[in-house]
């Protein structure tokens, strides 16, 4: 009776030990880096962070955000793509770098299915069309009546060339039939900057980003661009509504890390990020910044 009671002891101690050591083994060892293709300031740093924050204190770990700005975030995705797969290293992708770089042609370093693994879908959002308080064109309407009284004299910044954003402008430069000036910058965070001191006067620009702006007033948000109103700017019509039928033009991120990752680690992660979006303060946040449609299986 004592050898069995001994070994059913051992038994459960054992598979007591063994438990945090097989989660263990689901995580990376040491420090995680969350690379961002954008400056600080901008919505995908914002999201990286937001998310990074509450993934450090689950997996009682450093989450940094490591910001590697240019190309709209091609050089990010190029450096991670060749990191090792030991989860160490992940990338904040971005329609730019997965969708639009590969669509357009561009001559990359990496395959944007073969070279990565995803781990969640972290939100998908609008963008804004935002003008700094000095402009006096405030609908979509009266843009495109200035716009058209003065060809080439407007200008709207974007997050780059090739971005998310700049696809926005030249669709509604094609629909309206317009003429205005591209400012492209290294990401949204210098764009809004220079947009709310007027070296710009108007852009199309991610949610997530403008959002802080536009609640302090410092911008003004004139249309949004999902067929339908996001929960954080109930007030805000779309360029649907404004005049333009089935226009549409989102922006989604989503994690990822380099394509040879163990698919248990994988799993693990893409578990705890959907924990980390079911949060109530993460949901808020991603609420105010129009992210929705976050989570999943992988």
């Amino acid at each position: 009776m004592q050898r069995r009671a001994f070994i059913s002891s051992a038994a459960a101690t054992a598979a007591t030990l063994a438990t945090p050591m097989l989660r263990a083994q689901t995580l990376p060892g040491g420090p995680v880096r969350i690379v961002v293709g954008f400056p600080p300031g901008g919505g995908t740093d914002a999201l990286a962070r937001v998310v990074g924050q509450k993934l450090g204190v689950m997996w009682n770990t450093s989450v940094i955000i490591e910001n590697k700005a240019g190309a709209a975030g091609v050089i990010a995705a190029d450096y991670v793509a060749k990191q090792p797969g030991d989860g160490n290293t992940l990338l904040m992708a971005h329609i730019n770098s997965h969708a639009l770089a590969p669509a357009l042609g561009i001559k990359l370093g990496y395959n944007a299915e073969r070279d990565f693994v995803p781990i969640s879908m972290v939100g998908v959002t609008p963008n804004l069309l935002v003008c700094n308080a000095d402009q006096s064109a405030r609908t979509v309407a009266e843009v495109v009546a200035l716009c058209k009284g003065k060809p080439g004299a407007i200008s709207f910044a974007s997050a780059g060339g090739g971005s998310a954003q700049h696809f926005a402008l030249e669709m509604l430069k094609l629909q309206a039939k317009i003429f205005a000036l591209h400012i492209p910058y290294r990401g949204s965070g210098p764009a809004l900057v220079d947009l709310i001191g007027g070296q710009v006067n108007y852009c199309f620009e991610t949610m997530t980003s403008a959002t802080p702006h536009v609640k302090s007033g410092k911008a003004i948000a004139i249309a949004q661009t999902r067929l339908n109103r996001a929960k954080g700017h109930p007030n805000v019509p779309t360029m649907a509504e404004s005049g333009f039928p089935g226009f549409e033009a989102t922006v989604w991120y989503g994690l990822m890390g380099p394509a040879k990752m163990p698919s248990a680690m994988v799993q693990r992660m893409n578990e705890d990020v959907n924990k980390v979006l079911a949060m109530p303060d993460v949901r808020e946040k991603m609420e105010q910044y129009g992210a929705e449609d976050g989570g999943g299986s992988t």
